[in-house]
């Protein structure tokens, strides 16, 4: 496949595996291919009124397709240089990917493809494709039309009806069909009845405007383990903390604190993530509750992760705020610009 002109009138299409594309093997579903094929079968089924409203395709499936348990900060650097490479062949772009990490990947997007200037939309499946009563025929159908959008010009996660900003979303339930929900975040958009909409005011085309102005960094040096995902517990103690902070290898952390920000009263624990910061170390830390912000100077508790200069993630879900830092700390920044670029809202994270 090679790149084409501008406002080409198809919607790419990248298969990277997942549910959706998976069929039976030895020993369970396992990633399947010649999804191009299985796509037009079962699209074809829908009825002629849906099916004439679909917009015209072309598939690009990556090779291996993987199960996204697997997927790391190297699938995510190469999904975007695929978008990046191939975009301005088409009017947008749809993702097809697994449900496990896919709020995860949509958020690395939106910071890598900052400013996009057409749709880029991941969707899945709870249930493989041509498996009985699927939702993957429905995800697809709602990605490609709204994949048409002119207006929509980030990139998004379209499931179970609802179109939810990437960097916002988060898979929120494992068997249900209506799988993710954006905490902190109003759809963008939704099915409603056979129609497409997208609510005004809510996209980052009402205010974030400008050329797109893509940061392909290279994830290599993050991708074994650079940044580290901690969550507090009654009781933890200050050497766990730097089991992991002590860590050479170990550039940032993501710190899931409680309530609206608080860490214990515990001068060692303030001072493990005080010598790590004091390293360089980029430490953010967000609630371990699902909506709402964090706001250190509420309760006495949370002055120690100021003054330990750890960051606010304010209301950033945790999959947007590991990724971010992955990709500030690819990025060849100062460490106080580092710094200002996370607490500035970048694609609408926060």
């Amino acid at each position: 496949m090679t790149a084409g002109n501008d406002h080409a009138p198809t919607v790419l299409v990248i298969y990277t595996g997942g549910t959706l594309g998976m069929v039976p093997g030895p020993e369970g579903l396992v990633p399947g291919q010649d999804i191009e094929a299985r796509l037009h079968r079962a699209l074809a089924a829908l009825p002629p009124v849906r099916r004439a409203g679909l917009p015209a395709f072309e598939v690009l499936e990556t090779e291996p397709p993987i199960d996204s348990s697997g997927a790391t900060p190297h699938h995510w650097q190469a999904l975007a240089a695929l978008v990046a490479r191939y975009h301005r062949g088409h009017v947008g772009i749809v993702i097809l990917h697994g449900t496990d990490t896919l709020a995860w990947t949509a958020s690395s997007l939106a910071f890598q493809l900052l400013g996009i200037d057409r749709p880029v939309i991941l969707t899945g499946a709870m249930t493989p494709l041509e498996a009985e009563g699927s939702d993957a025929v429905a995800n697809v159908e709602d990605a490609l039309r709204f994949a048409v959008t002119p207006r929509l010009q980030e990139v998004a996660v379209c499931f179970a009806g609802k179109l939810l900003r990437g960097c916002r979303s988060r898979k929120w339930r494992t068997r249900e069909a209506d799988a993710f929900t954006s905490p902190n975040q109003p759809l963008l958009g939704e099915r409603v009845d056979d129609e497409i909409v997208l609510y005004p005011g809510r996209g980052l085309v009402d205010y974030q405007r400008g050329a797109p102005r893509f940061e392909l960094a290279d994830y290599a040096m993050l991708d074994a383990g650079g940044v580290v995902r901690l969550t507090l517990w009654p009781g933890i103690q200050a050497w766990q903390l730097e089991a992991w902070l002590r860590e050479d290898r170990v550039r940032g952390a993501m710190l899931e604190v409680w309530g609206g920000g608080n860490l214990p009263d515990d001068s060692a624990l303030a001072g493990a993530l005080a010598r790590a910061s004091g390293e360089g170390k980029l430490l953010a830390a967000l609630s371990q509750c699902p909506h709402g912000p964090v706001a250190f100077g509420d309760y006495a508790a949370g002055q120690g992760l100021t003054d330990a200069g750890v960051l606010s993630a304010d209301d950033m879900t945790p999959e947007a705020t590991f990724t971010k830092l992955v990709h500030l700390l690819a990025l060849p920044l100062s460490e106080s610009e580092r710094r200002r670029r996370f607490l500035t809202p970048l694609a609408g994270e926060r």
